[in-house]
């Protein structure tokens, strides 16, 4: 870290001053993390598979002292703008090449404060263009804490890493909380199926955060299955970022003897704000409060009575408050409203039922995609089901089902889709189109970007579909 700081201060990179991050998992991140802290300075890290086009537009829509990217992209980051290019050897990198922009003057080296930026992330970007979410040190820490305590970490855990580095679920609820608690860091490229057990025995890994696309590879995997042998379990095993099917949450549990804590959290509330706790898990739900005051708005108001289905709000020490870029229509009377919708029961556990904006309308019928994939989940050739609104001439919208199935007929696991739909759900929840396909349209932790996928198959199936 130390050569970072150096190079840092002999550049002029400091208080203040934002770099731009475009680069793979590895043992670097954390350490270059740190060292663009120790100066003052704001880290924005975005996918390393950002392609060169996209990442020279985000360079020209904001100003960055310095760039740190892949060799590849090299030629992206150093085009229209006098810079100055700097490569190190480091002992948890073989080579890190760092752009300076020379337009920039920069600032003095300053310990930052409190307040003081210490991250910029985009959100997911599910719809339109991301927003732009400042984290100070101050949510950093506070996110951190919470993460601390509500997983009880000590010194003797070891997190596995598989997520993303830029993304907020590695960077606080994996790598800072275990940072500050004094745990060990075990840093993967990206998620490896047929490595993933063998990669928590030989580290002694206790814990690990993932999102449900991985729970499920896990389970459908012959790789994954036949590299696990039993050995001493996770501690848990923390789920986010979209709902978990409880046939898989189960299942994981049983054959690799271990705990799934489903919660839920965002970039702007710096982790997470709900977790299910140790000792009462709650199947199917989201968990609890975790440092964090919660709602829900309804026509106006924002409730906390039970078994009201309203937009989840927010509030809390680890809360933005504001966009780096003005959206007002986010924040409401001091809280931020999620665009998710849900309810808390008669215990306080939350239930996510959807977003907002994924809301299907079959003639003013509201249909939430999350309770048809529950259903439709539960069927055995079903690996994965995405439920979204397609048009229809005579009601506006009709339900469509998008399967990645297993192997086999497809036409009659289409006709059991539809007759496990006529058993369990509501006539107008009923999809009325069921199709296959091989993958789906996705971000960088998986979550599928539904307005894309939707495009796609209007787009295929042509304006009626």
């Amino acid at each position: 870290m130390a050569q970072l700081v150096d190079l840092f201060r002999q550049q002029t990179i400091g208080h203040g001053d934002v770099v731009f991050v475009c680069l793979p998992n590895s043992a670097v991140y954390p350490v270059l993390t740190q060292a663009i802290w120790e100066v003052g300075a704001v880290m924005h890290p975005v996918a390393a598979t950002t392609p060169a086009g996209e990442l020279q537009a985000a360079l020209n829509e904001q100003t960055y002292a310095a760039t740190i990217v892949s060799d590849h992209l090299l030629p992206a980051a150093q085009a229209g703008r006098p810079t100055r290019l700097v490569e190190l050897l480091l002992n948890t990198v073989d080579h890190l090449a760092v752009v300076r922009n020379q337009a920039v003057t920069g600032h003095p080296v300053a310990a930052p404060g409190e307040d003081d930026l210490g991250l910029i992330l985009n959100t997911s970007g599910t719809t339109g263009k991301p927003k732009r979410v400042g984290l100070t040190h101050r949510l950093l820490w506070n996110g951190a804490q919470h993460d601390i305590a509500s997983h009880r970490l000590t010194a003797a855990d070891t997190t596995l890493i598989t997520m993303p580095m830029f993304h907020i679920n590695a960077q606080v609820v994996s790598v800072l909380s275990t940072r500050l608690s004094g745990g060990k860091l075990v840093i993967t490229p990206k998620f490896s199926a047929h490595n993933f057990w063998p990669q928590v025995q030989a580290n002694g890994v206790t814990w690990a955060s993932v999102v449900p696309t991985i729970i499920n590879i896990l389970l459908i995997n012959p790789a994954a299955r036949a590299s696990y042998t039993g050995q001493q379990p996770l501690r848990f095993v923390r789920c986010s970022s979209f709902s978990l099917p409880r046939q898989k949450l189960t299942q994981f549990e049983h054959d690799y003897q271990t705990r799934v804590l489903e919660g839920y959290g965002m970039t702007e509330t710096a982790s997470q704000c709900t977790l299910n706790p140790f000792d009462a898990p709650k199947i199917g739900s989201a968990g609890r409060p975790v440092g964090t005051e919660m709602a829900v708005l309804r026509n106006g108001h924002f409730e906390k009575a039970a078994n009201q289905i309203g937009e989840i709000a927010v509030k809390g020490d680890h809360v933005i408050t504001r966009y780096l870029d003005p959206h007002p229509d986010a924040f409401q009377d001091g809280w931020f409203l999620t665009g998710d919708l849900g309810y808390f029961d008669a215990d306080g556990y939350l239930f996510i039922t959807g977003r907002k904006k994924d809301i299907i309308s079959v003639g003013g019928e509201k249909v939430a995609p999350v309770h048809v994939e529950n259903v439709l989940s539960q069927l055995a050739f079903v690996k994965e089901v995405t439920v979204i609104g397609t048009p229809d001439d005579l009601y506006g919208e009709r339900v469509t089902a998008v399967i990645i199935g297993r192997p086999g007929d497809q036409e009659r696991q289409r006709q059991a889709i539809f007759t496990q739909a006529q058993q369990q759900l509501a006539t107008y929840e009923q999809p009325k189109q069921v199709l296959f396909v091989r993958d789906y349209p996705r971000n960088a932790t998986g979550k599928v970007l539904r307005p894309q996928l939707r495009r796609q198959l209007v787009a295929e199936l042509g304006a009626g579909a």
